[in-house]
Formats: C-alpha cells, sequence, structure tokens
C-alpha cells in the first residue's frame, strides 16, 4: 500500500476534502477486508479480529460523513485514494483464492501491513496537512483506534505462524 500513498503525498499536500476522501477510502478497504474474512475464515481469532475491524471502521467513516456533511465539504477523490483502491483489489483478490490457515496468515499479514501504511501516512502527511481543527481531532482518534488496530493485527499474525 505504501507506494502509492507516498508517490502521491511527494506530489503535493492534500487538501482537507482529499484527505477525508483519502481516510474515508482507507477504512472502506478494511471494512471489505473484513468482511472477506468473516465468510471465509473458520478461525475464532480471525473471526472476532474481522469484527472488530467492522465495527470500529464502520463508527470512524460514520463519524467522517457526519463531519463532512456538517462542514459541508464534498471529498475529493485523487491519486492517492485510487492507489488505495487499486492495490487494495489487487489483494483482495490474491485473499479471495486462498482458504483455511493460508488465508487466515494472508490476512492478517495484510492487516498488519495496512496498518502499518495507513497509521504512517496519517501520522506523517494526513493529519499535519489538516486545516480544519475538527478533521485533524477526528483523525488523530482514528489514529489511536488504528494502532491498537495494528498492535492486534500484530498479535494475530504472530499467533497464526
Amino acid at each position: 500500500m505504501s507506494p502509492g500513498i507516498a508517490t502521491a503525498q511527494a506530489l503535493a499536500k492534500p487538501s482537507d476534502p482529499q484527505i477525508a476522501h483519502i481516510a474515508y477510502t482507507a477504512g472502506i478497504i478494511d471494512i471489505k477486508a473484513a468482511e472477506l474474512a468473516a465468510k471465509r475464515s473458520k478461525n475464532k481469532e480471525v473471526q472476532a479480529f474481522a469484527r472488530d475491524m467492522l465495527r470500529d471502521h464502520k463508527a470512524v467513516n460514520d463519524q467522517a460523513l457526519a463531519l463532512v456533511k456538517k462542514l459541508n465539504v464534498t471529498p475529493e477523490d485523487n491519486d492517492t485514494s485510487r492507489a488505495l483502491v487499486k492495490q487494495a483489489d489487487a489483494k483482495a483478490k490474491e485473499l479471495a483464492g486462498l482458504k483455511g490457515g493460508d488465508f487466515d496468515k494472508a490476512y492478517a499479514q495484510n492487516e498488519v501491513a495496512y496498518h502499518r501504511t495507513v497509521n504512517g501516512a496519517l501520522q506523517g502527511t494526513l493529519i499535519p496537512a489538516a486545516n480544519n481543527g475538527e478533521l485533524r481531532s477526528l483523525l488523530q482518534t482514528g489514529l489511536k483506534i488504528f494502532e491498537g488496530h495494528q498492535q492486534h493485527a500484530e498479535h494475530l499474525a504472530e499467533s497464526l505462524k
């Protein structure tokens, strides 16, 4: 995931509407991955992790939608959000071809990598670039949640080795 984020961010500082779209897109991507895991995995730990991802990412995205509505901002598609979707589609296709323990391991490893990438983008680019204080605050709250997700994903991945 990081090449798409790094490349697009190197070109220009994202605007608040672009940041909102990137953050929302990142949440949707993890929701879709969690939905796949909830359907495919038979592992109770993987299923519990997927349920956590669904709950938390849906909640943060709901807050993001409420904020953009309140601020009367239209999220703006951009190179970074498009790169995220392209990479996520390729990963989803790869995961869909796996079963059992192979799926569980690949899903957990992807969640570790994905949260590292998204958390790094939040810390290094999105939060510092956000001009609106409420957007910045929402991103900071999301980062705290997603750092917990990364730790949980790391423990899950380790337990599946």
